[in-house]
């Protein structure tokens, strides 16, 4: 943004903060100037144009040209910095290190802290229910691959993992479009991430960090050091080098930028994947899980089941749907928890009533390990505390393991809770140097400050009547503004009767503003009280701080347990609403639900809603081929099926009478298509790469989901495309996905008769006259209509389009064909003499065409008939 050379002549000031910013030269420096934040030069251009701030000018530099300049009060930073965040900006806020009165010369500055998208933590300015994923992504050494490190600043969750092989990119790409990270650290020059952030349209933004904090040795040394320990097996890295490095520099790059302890990050997980049931970005697209096609959250599965009624629930719901379990034993533990909860509505009542006093503590004590909690902060982390016991005594006669596994790590945190309120009022300040937010009694020297304060402030009331009654002004007042301190104030009428003794101090349109010699000696005993209180305050705080900082990993566990609690009994609320039921899980190949339903479409049409049946398995259902009308519901029965599956697998009920339920490995839904504009494909392209992966992912333990294969092109393409992939799916010797294929292609019905494991079903229509009843019921058979037409006048086609169509259809339906090959649409428009869109020539009067109406087949033997038509050729031939 500058350069790092400073001008010639720089001030002391200037010169500081020309340190500040070759320490941080991708970052805007907000620079600490008494109550304000200043910017200069390039960064006071950006900052100006990204805020709307009016941009001026100081002193010219040993150049002649003037320094561009802007600025804003500190107190309102936090949303100015929130601002530029979101912009992709990184701010560096450079502080005075000591008050400005006691310094002796220039004020010590120093960077105390680097806002990022991915290190923001401002609670009012991130989405409650919703992560804020940093992520460091290493190269894998001696071998294709990444490692991955993924970090949520504000609540201390840190998971890695790795990519290793021939996918690893797509892999990687896949992570990076489901998490969707605010910031990625990778080291410079790596242009692989930069090319996917930009491939993918994520608006990340991507840091380079120095090449030595990915290198093994120190990032191991960095990972050990945080998280406290002699040796990284015990959380399972040992054997992960490319995970390790990438955790250690996204560490190295935290201990740079916050400059605090990050005592809530004492915890990392490897995950493998084979610990979750794997759902790529298209499927979680494709089945609205978590946005809905239109975007936002309404709409989407998400939204419609939950009931959380905390933010850390919100949160880890999320993260349950987007990665479901694989192992039974954990489904089923998450399954049972919500079924306990189900069926003692009145204890779930309670619960979750007390769960809505317990605000965010998972952010508002990672906030106190960064050194950035408020006082508000704490005291909604000790009223949220507080409840707690309550909350252990409403579950105690909860019998489900899960249940008593995470009561167990819910602690009651007595001791943090009474410290707290010991010392913290019940209603403090938003900021500390407010003062007010430490209780009497706390501290004997705050106390006697306390004292003296409020006696002198007494001794300044008992003066404003002393004075009065001096001077026979009634209407005489003492007041204070932080900028002239204590003043004496008179109105116009009556300055006549001011004492000589009175030293005139402003002008002001209904009178005059006075000081007296001892009312300023009043004010050096009040104001100095007042100010050393605020300083002791704040050493207070920042010392009760330290100590919940010390605890939270302790605040951590029981904040996690407090959220899971949260999530199984809104699903169980979720559950009681919806009827749904409780799977039965297994380890088989049958999938089997009746009378299942969608869990958002039936919201929106509770009454006309018609529930269906499914049944696939390993033998004769194992692919079923699905025929229709348009609007008939085959998208739906295609989604709902699928949706069911990964409800069950993250641990909810679903939304059908019965459901025995396989464990699936990989989720697979091909419905609907889009361009991908941006990297120049067509929806065809998009949706054959799309069929593409799953023809070579989809593993016996898969379910896939395919609508409408081949539409996107000539239709004997589409269909022979269409009847590959089917086939293909249904007959792979190396693996036999379940698998539901819509489809308007009527011939692939025929697959039924060809290969076992293949069968028909259908949507009911009913017609009646000339309209269509969309009956949207599922039963067994073939379709051999689609009633594309009735469709097209139902959505309002002019009929004279729709008649026309109707007719050539009933062609096609003949069989009419030109001597082309091509379908003769002639009808009506050819009998008055309007010409079709592939209109054959008439039939000719020629010698060949009365040969052929002479010959009578039914007298030809075999012999004859072949005989007859080689002549027959040569005619034709000329």
């Amino acid at each position: 943004m500058i350069s790092p050379s400073e001008p010639a002549g720089a001030t002391p000031a200037m010169r500081q903060y020309f340190d500040a910013k070759r320490q941080y030269r991708d970052a805007i420096v907000f620079f600490r100037m008494g109550d304000f934040y200043e910017m200069f030069y390039e960064d006071a251009l950006t900052a100006a144009r990204a805020l709307e701030l009016t941009l001026t000018s100081r002193a010219k530099d040993s150049t002649g040209g003037a320094i561009p300049m802007c600025g804003l009060p500190y107190h309102a930073a936090d949303g100015y910095i929130a601002r530029l965040v979101r912009k992709g900006f990184r701010v560096a806020i450079c502080e005075q290190m000591e008050d400005p009165k006691k310094a002796k010369g220039l004020v010590r500055r120093e960077v105390v802290r680097v806002v990022s998208p991915g290190t923001l933590t401002d609670a009012g300015y991130l989405d409650a229910r919703e992560p804020a994923f940093l992520m460091g992504i290493s190269s894998a050494q001696g071998a294709t691959g990444f490692g991955v490190a993924l970090l949520d600043l504000s609540t201390g969750e840190f998971t890695t993992t790795e990519y290793l092989g021939a996918d690893a990119r797509q892999t990687l790409a896949d992570e990076l479009a489901v998490l969707r990270p605010r910031e990625i650290i990778a080291p410079a020059g790596f242009a692989d991430v930069a090319a996917l952030v930009a491939e993918l349209r994520l608006g990340a933004l991507v840091t380079n960090a120095d090449d030595w904090t990915f290198d093994f040795e120190s990032a191991r040394r960095t990972m050990i050091e945080q998280l406290r320990t002699h040796s990284l097996q015990a959380f399972g890295l040992d054997d992960h080098p490319a995970a390790v490095c990438a955790a250690g520099a996204l560490v190295q790059y935290l201990r740079e930028t916050q400059k605090a302890d990050l005592s809530h990050i004492r915890e990392v997980a490897f995950r493998r994947g084979s610990d979750c049931l794997v759902v790529d970005p298209t499927t979680l697209r494709n089945l609205e899980v978590i946005e809905a096609s239109q975007g936002g959250r309404p709409g989407s599965l998400l939204h419609e089941i939950d009931r959380t009624v905390t933010s850390m629930g919100g949160r880890l719901l999320r993260g349950w749907l987007l990665r479901p379990l694989l192992s039974l034993e954990r489904i089923q533990d998450r399954l049972d928890a919500v079924e306990e909860f189900a069926f003692r509505a009145t204890e779930r009542t309670k619960v979750r009533e007390t769960l809505k006093s317990i605000q965010d503590v998972e952010r508002l004590v990672a906030r106190a390990a960064l050194g950035t909690a408020g006082p508000r902060d704490l005291a909604s982390l000790k009223a949220s505390i507080a409840v707690i016991p309550h909350l252990r005594m409403l579950l105690s006669g909860l019998q489900a393991p899960l249940v008593l596994s995470l009561l167990a790590e819910v602690d009651d945190l007595a001791d943090i809770r009474d410290e707290l309120d010991r010392t913290i009022v019940d209603e403090p300040p938003a900021i500390a140097r407010e003062g007010g937010m430490i209780r009497d009694g706390v501290d004997g020297e705050l106390d006697e400050l306390r004292t003296v304060s409020r006696s002198g402030k007494q001794q300044i009331a008992a003066m404003e009547e002393a004075e009065r009654a001096r001077t026979g002004i009634n209407s005489l007042k003492i007041r204070y503004n932080r900028v002239f301190g204590y003043y004496i104030e008179i109105s116009r009428s009556n300055l006549a009767s001011v004492p000589p003794d009175y030293h005139r101090k402003q002008t002001i349109a209904g009178g005059e503003r006075f000081i007296t010699p001892a009312l300023k000696e009043y004010e050096e005993k009040v104001l100095g009280a007042d100010e050393r209180i605020v300083t002791r305050e704040v050493e207070i705080f920042e010392r009760i701080r330290s100590l919940v900082a010390a605890e939270a990993p302790r605040v951590q566990d029981t904040a996690r347990g407090i959220a899971a609690l949260d999530v199984l009994s809104a699903l169980a609320e979720t559950a009681a609403v919806g009827n749904y039921t409780k799977p039965q899980m297994h380890s088989g190949d049958e999938l089997i639900a009746t009378d299942a339903r969608h869990p958002v479409v039936e919201r929106f049409a509770p009454d006309a809603f018609v529930p269906n049946d499914v049944t696939l398995d390993a033998g004769s259902h194992q692919l079923v081929i699905l025929t229709g009308p348009n609007m008939g519901g085959k998208s739906t029965y295609l989604r709902q099926t699928a949706l069911i599956c990964l409800m069950a697998q993250a641990g909810s009920f679903v939304p059908a009478r019965t459901a025995k339920l396989p464990v699936v490995d990989r989720l697979f839904a091909r419905v609907g298509a889009s361009d991908n504009i941006a990297r120049g494909q067509s929806t065809f392209m998009v949706e054959m790469q799309e069929t593409a992966n799953i023809l070579h992912c989809a593993t016996s333990r898969s379910l896939v989901i395919l609508d409408e294969i081949g539409r996107g092109t000539a239709t004997f393409d589409g269909l022979s495309l269409a009847w590959a992939v089917a086939e293909y799916l249904a007959s792979n010797p190396k693996a036999h996905p379940k698998t539901i294929f819509a489809t308007h292609y009527h011939e692939l019905t025929d697959l039924a008769d060809a290969l076992g494991g293949v069968v028909n079903f259908h949507v009911v229509v009913r017609e009646w006259k000339d309209d269509i009843v969309f009956l949207r019921k599922v039963v067994p058979g073939r379709s051999d209509r689609s009633y594309g037409i009735q469709v097209a006048r139902l959505a309002g086609l002019p009929a004279t389009v729709v008649s026309r169509a109707r007719e050539i259809l009933n062609g096609l339906e003949r069989d009419e064909l030109s001597r082309g090959g091509r379908p003769s649409l002639s009808g009506e428009a050819a009998r008055n003499q309007q010409p079709g869109l592939f209109q054959a020539p008439e039939v000719g009067d020629d010698a060949l065409h009365k040969r052929l109406r002479e010959i009578d087949v039914n007298q030809l033997t075999p012999i004859q008939a072949l005989t007859l038509l080689a002549e027959l050729k040569r005619e034709a031939d000329g």
